[in-house]
C-alpha cells in the first residue's frame, strides 16, 4: 500500500521532471501522514499532516546540546518506564504526538541559564526544554560544586546581564530577596533556574557559593501547579516552565511568558496522551491559545 505522502512525492517528481526513484521521507508521525517531505532538487514544498501544522526545523536549544554532549561523553540516560517507546529526537515525545510543530516564536528581552543536575537533562518530562524552546538566549549547564562550569560562571559576570537566582524567600536571609525585577536599561535580567527535583535544587543552593552574590527572586504564584507528568507532595511547588512564565512576566515579557505558558499546556497534553494512548487532539483550548506564536512556513526555493 503506498501511503498518500509517499504518492505526493512521486507526482511532485513527475511534474519536475525528475526520475522517480527513493523517496526520502521524514516520519513524524509514526503510521500517518509525515510532517514533512524533503524534495532533492529546486523546491522544499511543507505539507500538513492531518490538519495539524507543518514542521519547522528550529536549531538545537541549550538543552538539547547539553544533552547530544553527555551522550558523546559515553554517559547513558536511565531507563525508565516507557524508555522503550520510540520518542521524537527533538521534542521528547512519543512519536505519535510529535510537538515539534507547535514550538512557538517569540521575542523576549530575558535570558534564562538552567542549571541541571546529570539525570534530568535526560528525563523527556522535563521542563526546562520548553523554556529552551522559547527563550531565545537560553544557557544550560551541568551542576557541578566542586567544578563549576567555566563558561557558567563568565555568564554569570557578563555585564550585559542582570542574573537573578529563583528560589523560595523563606529559606534565604531577607535582605537578599526581591518579589520584582528591576527594569534597567543598561542590563538584562538573567533568571538562574534550578531544573532538579526540590531535594536536589536544595542541595545545589546550599553547595554552590558561587551563587552566594546573586539576589534571590522569591515568585508569590496564586494558582497552583498545572504539572502533571510527575508526582508531587508539593501543589504549591511550580514546574520550571511554570516558574520561568512567571519570571518572564515580571520582566515585562508578556508575549514569551503566554507563549511559554500555552507551550507547556500543550506538551502536558501530548505527552499524557501518548502516555495513556489517546488520539491525537489539536482542537483544545491550550493548542488555540498557542496558535498565534507558531511561525507559519515558507517553501524554499533552492539557489
Amino acid at each position: 500500500m503506498v501511503r498518500p505522502a509517499l504518492w505526493l512525492c512521486v507526482q511532485w517528481r513527475r511534474i519536475i521532471g525528475e526520475p522517480v526513484g527513493t523517496v526520502q521521507v521524514c516520519a513524524r508521525r509514526s503510521g500517518k501522514l509525515p510532517a514533512f517531505i524533503t524534495l532533492p532538487s529546486a523546491v522544499r514544498v511543507e505539507f500538513s499532516c492531518c490538519g495539524a501544522l507543518p514542521v519547522i526545523k528550529h536549531a538545537p536549544n541549550a538543552v538539547a546540546r547539553l544533552r547530544d554532549q553527555r551522550e558523546d561523553e559515553g554517559i547513558k540516560p536511565i531507563q525508565a518506564r516507557g524508555f522503550r517507546s520510540e520518542r521524537c529526537r527533538d521534542c521528547r515525545v512519543i512519536i505519535s504526538h510529535c510537538l515539534c510543530a507547535w514550538r512557538p516564536t517569540v521575542e523576549s528581552r530575558s535570558g534564562v541559564c538552567l542549571i541541571m543536575t546529570g539525570k534530568e537533562v535526560f528525563k523527556p518530562s522535563n521542563t526546562g526544554w520548553l523554556i529552551a524552546d522559547v527563550v531565545r538566549d537560553n544557557h544550560a549547564f551541568i551542576w557541578s560544586r566542586t567544578e563549576p562550569d567555566p563558561q557558567m560562571l563568565a555568564l554569570l559576570n557578563d555585564p550585559q546581564w542582570q542574573p537573578y537566582l529563583v528560589f523560595p524567600g523563606e529559606y534565604v536571609e531577607p535582605s537578599r530577596v526581591t518579589n520584582t525585577v528591576a527594569v534597567d536599561c543598561s542590563k538584562r535580567p538573567l533568571f538562574i533556574l534550578l531544573d532538579a527535583t526540590w531535594t536536589e535544587a536544595r542541595k545545589i543552593f546550599r553547595k554552590s557559593p558561587y551563587f552566594d552574590r546573586l539576589p534571590i527572586l522569591s515568585l508569590l504564584p496564586d494558582r497552583l501547579s498545572r504539572y502533571r507528568l510527575r508526582r508531587s507532595t508539593r501543589s504549591e511547588h511550580l514546574c520550571t516552565a511554570e516558574v520561568a512564565a512567571l519570571c518572564l512576566e515580571l520582566a515585562g515579557d508578556s508575549d514569551a511568558a503566554s507563549a511559554l505558558d500555552a507551550y507547556f499546556d500543550v506538551f502536558s497534553q501530548h505527552y499524557l496522551g501518548a502516555k495513556q494512548q489517546l488520539d491525537m487532539n489539536e482542537s483544545t483550548p491550550a493548542h488555540a491559545e498557542l496558535l498565534p506564536y507558531i511561525r507559519k512556513p515558507q517553501a524554499v526555493l533552492a539557489p
